[in-house]
């Protein structure tokens, strides 16, 4: 499935909705990077942001509401949708409908239901509908990918993921709103990439359980929890997404039959966006020192040197826009689908089940 396409060697014209962090520090510097790709339009009603995109991007437009891109559809050649969580579903219908491809930031909906619903809807009309799951091109991801294709682990037993922070106090906004319409908490926020990156490693959910908390005074939505699938083929994951972990575990812990892989630090794309470095202007991009490389091992423990250091590949978010492009241009595969969204939406719908009747969930 493809869409509305530019003509050969004109860059395809990308409306990007939302200019929040998502919008501005993710998705606006990554599809000014990606040859093929170029930012036409950034819809936002807040002045002080529009300001913000004209000034970071001069050739690009700005609309205030998202039924103006949507009445100069003919104009574009993909929709990306990085405004709240409460918004994706309505966007990316009314951008489907409107003949558009479309990207989502994750999670591209409340429910898996939802989740297929798009899904069916991108089908009927012959367009590709996909989600921003960038964490797919972490470094650490990337390298532990490398490490399992290659047998270094032998059999995995079992894989602990975790997301954690210290922020003993909430900062407020959606993503901490305890009003369930949107879609905040750390389960639906952080817990969307360490599921996604469990059924990617290791195939689809036989069963959860979980353990989801407030801890922090004044917090409204879950802050600290944990997630236990039993994949289909026996692999066990223990994910941990959470913001009141004062002192951090490791990003991975990987457990095989003939090895182990220990990593420690967070992939540092997300620090340089931040920092306002775009790819492509630096050389190093995605890459790491060697003092932060993982060990892969077995009998001894990392922090007093067991094990050999495993070089961490560069991650690569770039890779994701790079592959939109070549599937609307080329009509290959995209990168991430809705459907695969929607298998962990279904991890995550069980987990907060599982959190609130104390009980593991059979999917």
């Amino acid at each position: 499935m493809t869409g509305t396409t530019g003509t050969a060697g004109t860059p395809l014209r990308v409306g990007l909705v939302g200019y929040g962090l998502a919008g501005s520090v993710f998705h606006a510097p990554l599809i000014a990077a990606t040859e093929g790709l170029a930012l036409d339009t950034v819809v936002t009603s807040n002045p002080e942001r529009q300001e913000q995109a004209r000034a970071a991007f001069p050739d690009v437009r700005t609309a205030a509401t998202a039924d103006e891109l949507f009445e100069r559809a003919g104009d574009l050649d993909l929709v990306v949708i990085a405004s709240p969580n409460k918004t994706h579903v309505p966007l990316a219908t009314s951008a489907l409908k409107a003949g558009l491809p479309v990207v989502v930031d994750k999670p591209v909906a409340g429910t898996a239901a939802e989740a297929r619903e798009l899904a069916a809807l991108a089908e009927e009309h012959g367009l590709l509908l996909s989600v921003f799951q960038n964490r797919r091109w972490d470094n650490d991801f990337l390298t532990l990918r490398k490490l399992l294709a290659d047998g270094e682990l032998g059999d995995v037993w079992r894989f602990e993921s975790r997301f954690e922070r210290w922020r003993p106090q909430p900062k407020g906004g959606w993503r901490e709103s305890g009003d369930p319409a949107e879609i905040g908490g750390l389960l639906y926020d952080l817990g969307s990439h360490v599921v996604d990156q469990a059924l990617v490693l290791f195939g689809p959910a036989a069963s959860v359980y979980a353990e989801s908390d407030i801890r922090r005074p004044g917090a409204e939505t879950d802050d600290d929890t944990f997630i236990a699938i039993t994949h289909t083929n026996g692999v066990r994951s223990h994910l941990y997404v959470s913001a009141t972990t004062a002192q951090l575990g490791p990003r991975f812990r990987v457990l095989g039959s003939k090895a182990g892989y220990v990593k420690y630090g967070l992939d540092p794309q997300e620090a340089a966006l931040r920092e306002g470095l775009r790819p492509g202007t630096t050389g190093d991009w995605g890459r790491e020192p060697e003092s932060l490389w993982g060990r892969v091992g077995s009998g001894e423990s990392p922090p007093t040197g067991g094990g050999r250091p495993e070089p961490t590949l560069p991650g690569d978010y770039p890779a994701y826009y790079a592959a939109v492009a070549r599937a609307l241009t080329d009509g290959g595969p995209h990168p991430v689908t809705a459907l695969e969204a929607a298998a962990a939406l279904d991890v995550l719908e069980a987990a907060r089940r599982s959190a609130r009747d104390g009980m593991t969930v059979t999917l």
